[in-house]
């Protein structure tokens, strides 16, 4: 442990000293946190449309109203022409073009159905899909508002019947993508400081010609690998202690769980994360080498690890290698525990993978250094 010690006091020593590393550990994740958890949303807003109304009505006016107020859509252009539509979109002037038939009020009114026509540029899938989503949620909204109306003037005094959905959104009400995004970018940042910080430890002190000093020494080498995990790995856990104090405070995340769960499986992360950065470290010669190897790594991980896109949408091969990827597991449990206020019994299964990983990425390092210097 005095041996251990001595290396702890020289590593913090190091990387105190370094002054333009301070910044990169300390300074930039939070200013990542801050502008990426609003600059990374799902959510629509703005949708430029082209409106095509034949009805000219009251009612058509009212549902394109309705359409601008939601904050949604927003009316860029009218005409009479439906291939007119088409062309603003083929232009990439609008998003949308809207066509409402002719006969649109007559026809709801009278009880008949009427079909409003959605014109989507679909080059980007998932934003049509909001698109499709959001302009079929409103004109529902609108046609359960005119049904009282429409029983008044019908001389049967009957309504057509149909199904009602009532919604319920568990765990985020709002459908608020800043709660579900932050936990996962706040994940990806440790992971980020951790894996790059101990990928090019090792090797800088390679370059510099500090470790023949140390190798000469009578330390042991999980004393050594020991040494240059502890230091960042206490890093990674006050870091992740900030961005959660922003989290709660700055965009009002609810702590439904249990925080010291969180800190718990946050150690056994680092470990994983900070364990595949020293084997990276052990197995490269230069930093470069080790910063490509870290990135091509942690860009895997990031977009498979289900921050962007769910895991469940993705082929059942990528589902199978995400089993491999801590990072996934990690968002996983983050938003588990923070927002749906899981428990042990619930993420003791994600937790058990991360405890294996570390149990095999740590004597690897270990293993390998001690090739690398044999």
């Amino acid at each position: 442990m005095r041996t251990i010690k001595f290396l702890l006091q020289k590593e913090f020593l190091q990387i105190f000293r370094n002054k333009s590393m301070l910044p990169i550990i300390f300074l930039m994740p939070i200013i990542q946190l801050v502008v990426l958890s609003f600059a990374a949303t799902y959510e629509l807003k703005e949708v430029d449309m082209h409106l095509v109304d034949f009805d000219q009505s009251d009612v058509s006016r009212q549902l394109v109203t309705k359409l601008q107020a939601s904050g949604y859509f927003n009316l860029k252009s009218h005409s009479q022409d439906i291939d007119h539509g088409i062309r603003e979109i083929q232009k990439n002037e609008v998003q949308l073009a809207l066509v409402i038939p002719p006969h649109f009020k007559k026809d709801l009114k009278s009880g008949k159905s009427s079909s409003i026509q959605m014109n989507i540029d679909a080059v980007d899938g998932a934003t049509a899909g909001l698109i499709q989503g959001y302009g079929r949620s409103i004109i529902q909204d609108f046609n359960a508002e005119i049904q009282p109306d429409i029983t008044d003037i019908q001389p049967s005094g009957l309504a057509s019947q149909g199904i009602e959905i009532i919604p319920a959104s568990w765990y985020n009400p709002n459908l608020d993508y800043i709660k579900y995004m932050v936990p996962g970018i706040l994940v990806v940042l440790v992971s980020m400081i951790g894996m790059f910080l101990s990928g090019m430890n090792i090797v800088r002190e390679r370059e510099i010609g500090t470790i023949e000093q140390l190798n000469v020494t009578p330390i042991k080498r999980y004393q050594f690998i020991t040494g240059k995990l502890l230091p960042f790995w206490i890093i990674a856990l006050f870091e992740l202690g900030i961005g959660l104090f922003i989290a709660y405070y700055g965009f009002n995340i609810p702590f439904v769980g249990s925080v010291l769960l969180l800190f718990g499986i946050a150690a056994i992360f680092m470990l994983v994360v900070q364990g595949i950065g020293l084997f990276i470290s052990t197995i490269t010669d230069t930093q470069q080498q080790a910063m490509f190897i870290a990135w091509f790594l942690m860009v895997v991980f990031i977009l498979m690890g289900g921050l962007f896109t769910p895991i469940e949408s993705m082929p059942v091969w990528a589902q199978e290698l995400s089993m491999f990827n801590p990072v996934a597991h990690f968002i996983k449990i983050m938003r588990m525990v923070l927002l749906k206020g899981a428990g042990w019994t619930e993420v003791q299964h994600l937790t058990g993978l991360l405890t294996l990983m570390a149990v095999i990425i740590l004597p690897a390092a270990i293993f390998r250094y001690q090739k690398s210097t044999a």
